[in-house]
């Protein structure tokens, strides 16, 4: 009973690390369901889970005598390939943060001492006559069932979840397109290609035939998400300056929203933007043609956190509010990415609103949010709502990259305006539900500080200087925007529950 008593602990133990492990870093952090890379990962965490739930339940409930000792042991031994196949994989796809690294140690040290207890009781079990004979162990048996429902209802999450990444894979595009930077066919580089609106730009960059150069921080999820086809830089400095580069998109920065805005974080904000910028202006002055266009990415946040928003459409000629530091934020972005008209670059600074699509931005938290019926309308909810979706954030920047015509500020937002609460209503309808739950606006401020004003407070930003250049929104309206994207979810989603159902079978 002392052995099996530890061999619970350990197992406890092991659920609760496995469980934040999946939690911050898949989740939060590496946003794996996300990631095309990451479809092969997931399936290999999808199986070890649907093994580690049968043995939270075999072991709460039975003893496995005779030849069901050898079955359990034998899945023992396939979660351990299983965790090595893994290793092998996030080394290949991704960077581990340190923390990420060490829980995986603690991890496997855990796991080889549950081994090393539960090699002797299979060993005495195996002695016995075959049978699953029942030995329930009171209260802990319950809390195992728990544990394996849990992990078995993961396991079926990531399936699906690799199972749609699997589906929506890009084709592998030939090598040959990358392979010095010497090629008389121009690039275009794109920096934050990792991204949620980088990720979909370079597909349908690819798509086009086109070769692209990526710059990222983390050069092993990039070449696992996009291919030999895409040539990918971890420095600017890696590409000759004799590389014909026709255009350059620039989509880099930390994201805004999450974090308090301290001090440490303000500083991280501006110089994951900037110093990016200031890179690439540097990378242009090296190279022997400097590139046709820079598209850089700003945001709405430019015309600051006005309480009179609502009340004026802001095109592209209204002005920032300095002293607020979205505005600030954006303004410094803005000005060192016109440093590149200097050498003859048509510079597009791109002001975007929120984007709206899968696998990224902030759609995905508020759809779940709309279809358990907890969709909210935050303060007032007269705050305008500023939206674009992918499809349009994507279209507007390869319309920005076409048109020579096109320069300065533009607002990446749809034609259609609406209030916060309006779209906290619209979303919620395109789920069968309805917003009727109210954040105040007061706890917010309290606990956001000036990043509440993200959420509390917009701008009314209208597209003219795109639309007076001819560009036909894909999306112009909310409600074709919302039922695009509830239509693409309910598809993949139920392709995916048919394909795994099928691979059960």
């Amino acid at each position: 009973m002392t052995a099996m008593n530890t061999i619970f602990l350990l197992l406890s133990i092991q659920a609760a690390l496995g469980a934040f492990d999946n939690l911050w870093h898949h989740e939060l952090e590496a946003r794996l369901p996300q990631r095309t890379s990451a479809r092969y990962e997931l399936s290999l965490h999808a199986a070890r889970e649907a093994i580690y739930g049968v043995v939270f339940v075999g072991l709460a409930w039975f003893e496995w005598r005779g030849a069901f000792a050898a079955v359990l042991a034998a899945l023992l031994l396939i979660e351990l390939g299983i965790t090595l196949a893994d290793f092998l994989e996030e080394d290949r796809t991704r960077r581990l943060p340190p923390f990420e690294r060490v829980l995986h140690t603690v991890l496997t040290i855990s796991y080889g001492l549950f081994l090393g207890l539960i090699g002797p009781v299979l060993w005495a079990w195996a002695q016995q006559p075959t049978a699953m004979v029942l030995a329930p162990h009171g209260w802990v048996s319950w809390l195992f069932t728990a544990y394996a429902f849990g992990v078995w209802a993961w396991s079926v999450r990531n399936a699906l979840a690799a199972i749609k990444l699997y589906r929506t894979a890009p084709p592998v595009q030939p090598n040959a397109l990358h392979a010095r930077g010497l090629q008389p066919q121009p690039a275009t580089l794109v920096t934050g290609a990792t991204g949620f609106v980088g990720s979909a730009l370079v597909a349908d960059l690819v798509r086009d035939g086109q070769r692209v150069i990526v710059l990222t921080r983390d050069a092993l999820q990039a070449r696992a998400s996009f291919g030999p086809g895409v040539w990918v830089v971890d420095t600017l400095d890696a590409i000759p300056s004799e590389t014909s580069i026709d255009a350059v998109v620039n989509l880099a920065g930390a994201r805004v929203l999450g974090m308090p805005w301290t001090v440490a974080r303000r500083r991280r904000l501006l110089a994951s933007r900037v110093d990016t910028t200031v890179a690439l202006v540097s990378l242009m002055r090296r190279l022997h043609k400097a590139p046709r266009v820079l598209v850089s990415a700003s945001a709405v946040g430019f015309y600051g956190a006005s309480p009179n928003a609502s009340m004026e459409p802001l095109d592209e000629t209204a002005p920032p509010r300095s002293g607020e530091f979205q505005s600030d934020l954006c303004a410094a972005i803005e000005h060192e990415a016109r440093r590149a008209e200097a050498l003859g670059v048509r510079v597009v600074r791109m002001r975007f609103g929120v984007v709206l699509g899968h696998g990224g931005g902030a759609y995905p938290m508020q759809a779940l949010s709309a279809r358990l019926g907890l969709g909210a309308v935050l303060g007032h909810g007269r705050q305008p709502a500023p939206w674009i979706h992918l499809a349009d954030a994507v279209g507007l920047v390869r319309f920005a990259m076409a048109h020579q015509y096109l320069q300065g500020p533009i607002n990446a937002v749809a034609p259609e305006a609406v209030t916060q609460a309006g779209f906290a209503q619209a979303l919620a309808a395109s789920f069968g539900r309805s917003a009727w739950l109210r954040m105040p606006a007061l706890p917010l401020r309290v606990m956001l500080g000036e990043m509440s004003t993200l959420l509390l407070d917009g701008q009314n930003a209208v597209p003219r200087a795109v639309l007076a250049q001819g560009y036909r929104f894909v999306h112009p309206r909310l409600s074709s925007a919302l039922a695009d994207l509830e239509k693409a979810d309910r598809s993949e989603t139920g392709f995916a529950r048919k394909k795994f159902n099928q691979n059960a079978l």
